[in-house]
């Protein structure tokens, strides 16, 4: 096998916004790439099947994005969101903002990012093949096999293929015919369907600048607004529930109990209509390891650690993928043999650990936002960001606001939130005592939200102090 520049052929599997990205950063790079989609191109077609869950673009996004100069496009053309807006059962809503003043979420289209980034790959002279389905390869040879767009078996050959094929990866199960490969699938008991809130007299019809949700404990939707002023609902709820509503009435019940403020922008009729004519779809989890094979193949993407939506991260991580690759090989002088096994190495456990961070935000947006204490240390949290905020960060912060190593966020967290959680008790301890009666009463006038910065300073010099030094250690 070559190494280095030597290797000028390689081959990505999937066209979708990991495969067309990694395909840029390697034509960047002066490698002769080839992409091979099963679809037709997205920018010709008329109706794009599959998944269609609005993404959330942050940080780690963006900045892949931005290595290959669209950045400025997709922003230009998706709609902030500053903050989650909570729509309670009898109708009030409240918001709970992701992170400091000018930290914000982007809502993107799907397709349109899709198909930014296969115009950059075509201006980079990436070949492009279309209804192009593997069904075949050989990782010891390179010799790839296709369903080619007349049915007819197309052969190729690479010196390195990118397994960049989604969730049933057809490149990571020939992996798994061909080395010792971990590997794990989990499907949550809860699925997803989409309705469409539509714009009203030409205007969003409801706060246009957040992501909003109905958290119901057991049960959520979730509302991101799109360009042409209208808003794409996700209604998460488990099988037995969506297979419980068997008729129109079962429906309409059902909505007026959860989601009574929903029905006059969604519309009953549409409502109805969705529920009895659309299947609710599944959501899976895996986990897997190595992410390469010898010199000759990585996955990326949903091939290598698809995850439940629910932290926005999905693509996200995805679209990181392709910037820790790139930085690996810019170490390495592009030389594979000692890229692909250091890439598994450090991109591994950041995707696991990041999987199950995606986990535990479900319970997070469908229950604990309903939760006093969950409210509190959200401003307890922001609080000490604000004093401190090289030292402590909160965890929706690491995530989505930074590059910090996903593994790294979780341990982090970790040791963040149980300090707090002894400093806070112990507080209220002391607190019951009558010690420290006059600094609660500052912080609380605080986390209220009136910022004394006189009565801040009184209150929480101490604790500044206690926090900086337990979080120096």
């Amino acid at each position: 096998m070559m190494s280095g520049r030597d290797r000028k052929r390689i081959a990505v599997i999937g066209g979708g916004p990991v495969g067309s990205l990694q395909a840029c950063f390697l034509a960047k790079k002066g490698f002769q790439v080839d992409l091979y989609e099963s679809r037709e191109d997205i920018r010709k077609a008329e109706v794009v099947k599959g998944r269609s869950i609005n993404l959330a673009l942050s940080v780690r996004g963006r900045t892949a994005l931005k290595h290959i100069g669209v950045e400025e496009k997709v922003v230009s053309e998706g709609v902030r969101m500053d903050a989650r807006q909570i729509h309670t059962p009898d109708g009030k809503l409240y918001s709970i903002q992701y992170g400091k003043n000018g930290q914000y979420l982007l809502s993107v289209d799907r397709r349109k990012l899709n198909e930014t980034i296969l115009t950059a790959a075509e201006k980079l002279d990436v070949g492009l093949h279309f209804h192009h389905k593997i069904s075949r390869c050989d990782l010891q040879t390179g010799e790839m096999v296709f369903q080619g767009p007349d049915g007819q078996e197309v052969t190729a050959k690479a010196d390195l293929i990118f397994g960049c094929d989604g969730a049933f990866s057809t490149v990571r199960r020939q992996m798994m015919r061909s080395i010792r490969f971990d590997y794990s699938q989990t499907y949550i008991p809860h699925g997803y369907m989409e309705l469409t809130i539509p714009p009203k007299n030409g205007e969003f019809a409801m706060d246009v600048n957040f992501l909003h949700i109905w958290p119901r404990n057991e049960f959520m939707m979730i509302a991101l607004p799109n360009a042409d002023k209208s808003f794409t609902c996700t209604l998460f709820m488990p099988f037995d529930i969506f297979e419980s509503l068997k008729t129109e009435e079962d429906i309409m019940k059902f909505w007026h109990e959860n989601y009574a403020d929903s029905i006059p922008l969604i519309g009953e009729e549409n409502i109805k209509q969705t529920l009895l004519n659309t299947k609710a779809l599944p959501m899976i989890s895996i986990k897997c390891s190595p992410y390469h094979h010898e010199n000759s193949c990585v996955i990326m993407g949903d091939a290598a650690h698809a995850m439940v939506p629910f932290y926005g991260q999905g693509m996200n991580c995805g679209l990181e993928d392709c910037i820790v690759f790139n930085e690996l090989m810019d170490k390495y002088n592009d030389d594979f043999p000692l890229v692909l096994p250091e890439y598994t190495k450090i991109r591994n456990p950041d995707a696991k650990a990041m999987c199950d961070l995606a986990m535990y935000n479900y319970i997070e947006m469908r229950a604990s936002v309903n939760s006093s204490w969950f409210l509190f240390r959200k401003k307890v949290d922001n609080l000490l960001h604000w004093l401190m905020p090289s030292r402590f960060i909160p965890l929706y912060t690491m995530v989505t606001f930074s590059r910090i190593r996903y593994h790294v966020v979780i341990k982090k967290w970790q040791s963040q939130d149980k300090l707090v959680n002894s400093a806070l008790f112990a507080m209220m301890g002391a607190s019951a005592l009558g010690v420290s009666y006059m600094a609660a009463r500052k912080a609380t006038f605080y986390l209220n939200g009136h910022l004394s910065l006189q009565g801040l300073t009184v209150a929480l010099a101490g604790a500044r102090d206690f926090f900086s030094k337990s979080l120096g250690n």
